[in-house]
């Protein structure tokens, strides 16, 4: 038999996973761009909200909708701690210097994907979620050896989590327009560079694929 990561979704099999598509930096009155005047904010995240709110978010409900019909496992992180002072961040979050208070507005996900019924939200404290959540535990209770992957951003959150996925086994798909960092360059280096451990699809794809499932 051959191996290949070109594996297309079994529902039964698989989960969706958003990548902290929250408030605090998904929003744009979200606690990350306090502080700065609309000038700066045009400036420095212009591009990212135009991006994000035309494109982006509506290529995150078209998936989220496939894969609920579909009957795959729909789930998300967010960066929150667990505390309201946020000493349990990790040491890379604490010199970041950002805390998304347990419980705040900035640490739920986004009305425009909001989660349905009982779908699982695990709050995250470190850039991978296999690191400060017990994520994997779960995806094995869950049976899922395949899991999608969306969200922010590309080339750091997203990226983590891709690796951390394939180093524990699972086959990853990342639909590659249904993610989104603060520039193109950024965002398409980032698909360059982990696109040997995952396998990368549009989201036209993967909801042509869940369709004929």
């Amino acid at each position: 038999m051959t191996l290949t990561r070109d594996v297309p979704v079994q529902p039964d099999q698989a989960a969706l996973l958003f990548i902290d598509v929250q408030n605090f930096a998904a929003h744009r009155e979200g606690a990350e761009f306090d502080g700065l005047s609309p000038e700066e904010f045009a400036q420095k995240y212009g591009w990212f909200f135009d991006e994000l709110d035309a494109r982006v978010i509506p290529n995150m409900q078209a998936i989220q909708s496939a894969c609920r019909t579909a009957g795959v496992e729909v789930m998300y992180t967010t960066i929150e701690s667990l505390t309201l002072d946020g000493r349990d961040r990790s040491l890379d979050y604490k010199i970041t210097g950002f805390n998304v208070p347990k419980g705040s507005w900035d640490g739920k996900v986004i009305d425009r994907i909001a989660p349905k019924g009982d779908e699982i939200v695990l709050p995250k404290s470190s850039s991978s979620v296999f690191v400060s959540t017990h994520i994997d535990y779960i995806l094995r209770n869950l049976g899922v050896k395949q899991i999608i992957l969306s969200g922010l951003i590309t080339d750091q959150c997203v990226e983590s989590a891709i690796r951390d996925a394939c180093d524990l086994g699972y086959l990853v798909t990342q639909v590659s327009d249904a993610c989104l960092t603060y520039t193109q360059e950024r965002h398409d280096h980032s698909l360059r560079t982990i696109k040997g451990y995952c396998r990368q699809v549009t989201t036209t794809e993967l909801v042509s694929e869940l369709t004929n499932a």
